[in-house]
């Protein structure tokens, strides 16, 4: 399946590759994160109906072999774990354009489990859709049967990024870091404008384990709501489309 196909106006410049979306990837890691809360809850249950070390320790261990060894191997026999395979992906080696190796999808899990799901932010602003552990393992994550590979969830490379007209790296950098900063000082007098407007109590201000279950909840909402905001900028910034590096109509 050609790259037109997958996405009407995409001309990449790497053969008519196709990479996975953001959401494709995500729902793939959450399958696979589910099904290790399962083998990790079931490895409990049995060891509990047992009730002997002698069946709980040896069924431990290899429930952690195996929850350390499910990606890297999986990935480096068949390019794909099992939420992989569920929603069509495969991870490639730049290098080869087969599977990557063990010892580098070792790597990819070792850098996905620090960052978790802020390793995906990076998809937004690189040209092949890759996240932090596929740029630093130089993999990407491609349709395991572009036959049946549906428009909506792969993409070719994102020109956009490559754009002429598109402000230098150092300049996206030095605005990005100018909006972190405000946006900083932004959420730090809104924090102290939730006890001004009495969302808060000044108690809950100063000592945090003293706040009430609603206060707590606005401290969450209010939190996610600074994450958002860092993510929003990287991203708008990166791709032109923050006053001060705002990318030329070409």
């Amino acid at each position: 399946m050609s790259v037109e196909a997958i996405e009407s106006g995409s001309q990449p410049a790497d053969g008519g590759i196709a990479y996975a979306r953001y959401t494709r990837r995500l729902k793939a890691y959450f399958l696979d994160w589910v099904l290790m809360i399962a083998l990790m809850f079931g490895g409990l249950f049995v060891a509990v109906q047992f009730g002997s070390d002698n069946v709980a320790r040896p069924l431990g261990l290899t429930v952690v072999a195996v929850l350390l060894l499910y990606e890297p191997v999986l990935v480096s026999l068949f390019g794909s774990t099992i939420g992989h395979y569920a929603y069509n992906l495969r991870v490639v080696d730049d290098r080869t354009g087969g599977n990557v190796s063990f010892i580098k999808a070792v790597a990819r899990v070792v850098i996905k489990t620090v960052l978790g799901i802020y390793s995906f932010i990076s998809m937004a602003t690189t040209r092949r859709r890759q996240a932090v552990h596929d740029l630093m393992t130089r993999s990407t994550v491609q349709p395991r049967d572009a036959a049946t590979a549906n428009p909506d969830h792969f993409a070719g490379e994102d020109l956009e990024l490559v754009n002429p007209g598109m402000p230098s790296r150092l300049r996206r950098i030095a605005v990005i870091i100018g909006y972190q900063l405000a946006w900083y000082v932004a959420w730090t007098v809104g924090t102290f404008g939730l006890d001004a407007a009495y969302l808060v109590s000044p108690a809950c201000m100063d000592h945090p384990s003293s706040c009430r279950p609603p206060e707590l909840v606005i401290f969450a909402v209010y939190a996610i709501l600074w994450i958002v905001g860092v993510v929003l900028i990287i991203i708008f910034g990166w791709r032109g489309r923050l006053w001060g590096a705002r990318r030329a109509s070409t």
